[in-house]
């Protein structure tokens, strides 16, 4: 079923916000452990799909709230 638009917004927020939180407590992470920790965090809610939380990471990297390890592009670096 196709999420209403409104619905989709709050997610990316949600997935977004869960990121930035426990990237800020983690510093740095590795992209399978930050999904996991994503999705466990979201479940009450809702369960974003990994490619759902990709495009937040993706985001987020843009935007300069994270970054990729040059030498690990699979490693997380939170930038405060």
């Amino acid at each position: 079923g196709a999420v209403p638009a409104n619905v989709e917004e709050d997610r990316r927020h949600l997935v977004e916000a869960a990121i930035v939180r426990i990237m800020k407590a983690r510093k740095m992470l590795h992209h399978n452990d930050l999904i996991a920790e994503v999705t466990k965090q979201l479940s009450v809610r809702f369960v974003p799909s990994p490619q759902f939380i990709k495009k937040r990471l993706e985001s987020l990297i843009e935007r300069e709230y994270l970054e990729r390890e040059e030498n690990d592009r699979r490693m997380y670096t939170y930038v405060a």
